[in-house]
C-alpha cells in the first residue's frame, strides 16, 4: 500500500480532538471506506458502512475488502509510527491475515497498533470490529518506508 497524499481535513471526534481525514484516489474511492487519524495520539481507524456492493455471493461481507481494511489500518498506522507530522508513505511488506467471524451489513472499524520496529521497518497488528463488538479478523503486518 503507497499513502500518496491526504487532505489535512480537520474534524472533531471529541470536543477536544482533531482528526486528520485521509482521501486518498483510486480504491478508497471505489470501496467507500473512511480513513482518519487522531493528530494527538497517531491512532488510526478505517470505517466501512457494509453494502450489497461489499459482500460475496453467500451474502457475506467479502474477505478482499477485509483485507483491503486491515491493509489500510495497518499502513497508514506504521506510517504513523514513522511520523506522525509528515505521515510518510510505506509499502507493504507482509500482511497475514485471520478471518474470525462473518458479518453481512452494518459499519465495521478496523484499528492497529505499531508494536514495533527500527528506522525503515514497522511491525503492525490490527483488528476488524463489526457495531456490536464482534470480533471479525485480526492482522499482522510489517511495512516498509519509502522515499518519495
Amino acid at each position: 500500500m503507497l499513502i500518496r497524499n491526504w487532505s489535512g481535513s480537520l474534524t472533531s471526534r471529541q470536543p477536544d480532538a482533531q482528526i486528520r481525514l485521509i482521501d486518498d484516489p483510486g480504491c478508497q474511492q471505489m470501496v467507500g471506506y473512511r480513513t482518519e487519524i487522531d493528530l494527538a495520539t497517531g491512532d488510526c481507524e478505517v470505517t466501512l458502512d457494509v453494502g450489497p456492493q461489499h459482500l460475496n455471493r453467500n451474502g457475506l461481507l467479502h474477505g478482499g475488502i477485509i483485507a483491503t481494511l486491515m491493509d489500510v489500518v495497518c499502513g497508514n498506522t506504521a506510517s504513523q509510527h514513522f511520523d506522525q507530522q509528515a505521515h510518510p508513505p510505506v509499502v507493504t511488506v507482509s500482511l497475514t491475515l485471520s478471518y474470525v467471524a462473518a458479518v453481512q451489513a452494518g459499519r465495521v472499524r478496523a484499528t492497529a497498533a505499531a508494536q514495533g520496529g527500527g528506522a525503515s521497518l514497522a511491525y503492525v497488528s490490527g483488528a476488524l470490529h463489526a457495531e456490536d463488538g464482534t470480533l471479525l479478523a485480526t492482522a499482522s503486518g510489517v511495512f516498509k518506508r519509502i522515499k518519495r
